[in-house]
């Protein structure tokens, strides 16, 4: 296991969209750092990137490299190696080289200019989401044989938890004004990885007034300590469940 996850991660760390992923995410934050005035601006320039640009990049890499990587796989099913090392290993080696991407583009200038609480969490908020999208990734690509269709489910889970869900959340407050559904919208939250990261976030810099509604209403409830354990919590569960649930369909799968 440790030398075939040795293997993807030399293989990924060399393909060049990982490079060019690295250096335009260094580029944004070191120039977010260097045109604002204040640390606080640069980290609302870098957490933007963090939700919109690291979830789109680590899914559509991942569900590319799969597809792009069906030959391997077939040829490593072959030898005597148990399916769910063969998918684990896939996982862990994709997600190495992608936290290790984000962490020196983005990581780096964040220790450097904002060597803070704020910065550490987003720096550990940009590794998780990370890995998130790549196990939603594992799932969008196991669910069917065709590599376009195994994209646009990729885009399109994107874009569902992007730019979607906000506005989903939103029909449903004004829709149901009249009811008390506060504690309902708490739960609701819970179901979109990047709502909870830009909460998390959000809750350091004390910007109440850019996270939205159903963000307000998640700070009421959760602007503690037990608030930010238990987001951390189900950020977990958001990498764990999509992977065991492709975990289960490779396994049973016939190739």
């Amino acid at each position: 296991m440790n030398r075939i996850i040795k293997i993807i991660l030399t293989d990924i760390l060399k393909n060049k969209i990982v490079l060019v992923y690295t250096i335009v995410l260094s580029l944004l934050s070191w120039s977010a750092f260097g045109l604002e005035d204040n640390s606080a601006k640069g980290l609302l320039t870098i957490l933007n990137v963090i939700l919109f640009t690291v979830p789109l990049v680590s899914i559509l890499f991942t569900t590319i490299y799969l597809y792009n990587s069906s030959e391997f796989i077939e040829l490593l099913l072959s030898q005597p190696i148990k399916r769910n090392k063969i998918w684990q290993s896939l996982f862990f080696g994709l997600s190495a080289s992608m936290v290790l991407a984000f962490f020196i583009g983005a990581g780096i200038p964040l220790l450097i200019n904002a060597p803070n609480a704020v910065g550490l969490m987003m720096i550990l908020i940009g590794c998780l989401i990370s890995v998130v999208f790549i196990a939603l990734a594992f799932l969008c690509s196991i669910l069917t044989r065709d590599k376009a269709k195994g994209i646009g489910f990729a885009i399109l889970t994107w874009l569902y938890f992007a730019l979607l869900f906000d506005g989903l959340v939103l029909f449903l407050l004004f829709q149901l004004s009249e009811y008390p559904i506060e504690k309902a919208m708490v739960a609701v939250t819970a179901l979109s990885p990047i709502d909870l990261a830009r909460i998390q976030i959000l809750l350091h810099l004390d910007v109440s007034a850019m996270m939205g509604y159903t963000g307000a209403i998640f700070k009421d409830f959760f602007g503690t300590t037990v608030g930010l354990f238990a987001s951390f919590g189900l950020l977990l569960l958001w990498v764990i469940i999509p992977f065991y649930l492709s975990l289960r369909k490779f396994i049973r799968k016939d190739l």
